[in-house]
């Protein structure tokens, strides 16, 4: 992996809001399982630029897959969290009224 490639990654508007949306779908159903599918739909991206961003995130310990089935089930790890809460206030401080 270069070296600032998940710098490049997150500060590209479609996978900021990948994570922004992961978590906020998490907050409000946390025990829910949430897919790579939904959150393409969440940010209005195609199914393979998620699954290609997911894999960077997850080569980066930012989100983690859990196998129930035939499923793959995403999982923010508690750095995926902690970059999410920070891009969600850089996000409110750049768009402030």
């Amino acid at each position: 992996m270069k070296k600032n490639e998940l710098f490049d990654v997150i500060f590209r508007e479609k996978p900021a809001m990948m994570l922004i949306a992961l978590k906020n779908n998490i907050e409000v159903n946390p025990k829910g399982d949430h897919y790579a599918s939904n959150l393409a739909k969440n940010v209005d991206c195609t199914y393979s630029h998620v699954v290609k961003v997911l894999k960077v995130f997850e080569d980066n310990g930012l989100v983690k897959f859990e196998k129930k089935g035939r499923l793959k089930i995403l999982k923010l790890t508690d750095k995926g969290s902690k970059v999410a809460e920070l891009l969600t206030e850089v996000k409110n401080l750049l768009y402030k009224k």
